[in-house]
């Protein structure tokens, strides 16, 4: 009497299956890309050194503006999108622009100045885990200059942009004038940090994906930062504001690395299928 031989288990097999086809997805390598450059943990060195060294230069300079009328309180309103009294509760954590104007010497504003280039080769060194590029050298220093320099013309064009208000079509064409920007800004941005080791081409759609994730966290922070300041500034007083900012800081590292590395998988994969459409098939495909 002959045996029957024993059942074998094909589930864990179909399991590690799809656990191959899902690594094998855009979805997955995306996961082990940010993964392997720690995507997380940039992006709260992001909204550190944002917080610690950006934002004290943007007050003095939109103090030092007097076209932007509520000063950097007024920009980062803006950029939340946050209703009124959220906007009356961020005002009163960073003050009147004129105060922090007055109370700034020139040894502070160049400190600052100098905290603002270590923020650019933060984002630098950012980009450079993207592309898999070393660390480029010293006297590169200048393409920082410039960034920051590119960033608070890019602020203050922001700032003293009006609101298109009453028609739709007004509305629509400032929205995308914004999108637009925000690309441009983002493309010119890995060019220059990176120094031209990447071509435009291949920065493009880094650049696309930034502009629009950019655009969504703005219209989620309409929804759940902007409540949010209202309520924690009156559990917690201006430290609950911080902390939700320093939160919404959290959220722009992620687009920004998290854009340029969904850039660059999707210019991989067209790399890819123009390889592919160039050679010739192979015979067992025949």
């Amino acid at each position: 009497m002959s045996r029957q031989p024993p059942a074998v288990d094909r589930a864990p097999h179909r399991l590690e299956r799809a656990h191959r086809r899902v690594l094998a997805s855009p979805l997955g390598l995306a996961w082990n890309r940010g993964r392997e450059m720690e995507l997380f943990h940039r992006a709260m060195g992001f909204a550190a050194l944002a917080f610690l060294t950006l934002v004290p230069l943007l007050v003095v300079v939109a103090a030092a503006d007097p076209a932007s009328g509520q000063g950097f309180a007024r920009w980062l309103g803006q950029a939340l999108g946050v209703s009124p009294a959220s906007q009356r509760e961020i005002e009163e954590v960073f003050g009147l622009p004129g105060t922090a104007l007055q109370r700034t010497t020139a040894f502070g504003l160049a400190a600052l100045a100098a905290f603002g280039l270590t923020f650019g080769s933060a984002v630098q060194t950012g980009y450079e885990k993207v592309w898999d590029l070393p660390t480029a050298r010293w006297h590169t220093m200048w393409r920082h200059v410039v960034w920051l320099a590119v960033l608070i013309f890019c602020l203050l064009l922001f700032v003293n942009t009006p609101v298109p208000t009453g028609q739709a079509v007004r509305t629509a064409g400032a929205a995308l004038a914004d999108l637009a920007g925000t690309c441009l800004f983002f493309w010119f941005s890995q060019r220059i940090l990176l120094g031209g080791r990447v071509r435009w081409s291949a920065l493009l759609p880094g650049a696309v994906l930034t502009a629009l994730a950019m655009l969504g966290l703005r219209v989620f922070s309409q929804f759940v930062f902007s409540p949010l300041i209202a309520s924690n500034a009156v559990t917690y007083g201006p430290f609950g504001t911080v902390l939700v900012l320093q939160s919404w800081l959290v959220g722009v590292g992620v687009v920004v690395y998290g854009g340029a590395l969904a850039g660059r998988l999707v210019h991989e994969a067209r790399v890819h299928r123009r390889l592919a459409r160039a050679l010739p098939p192979r015979a067992e495909d025949r």
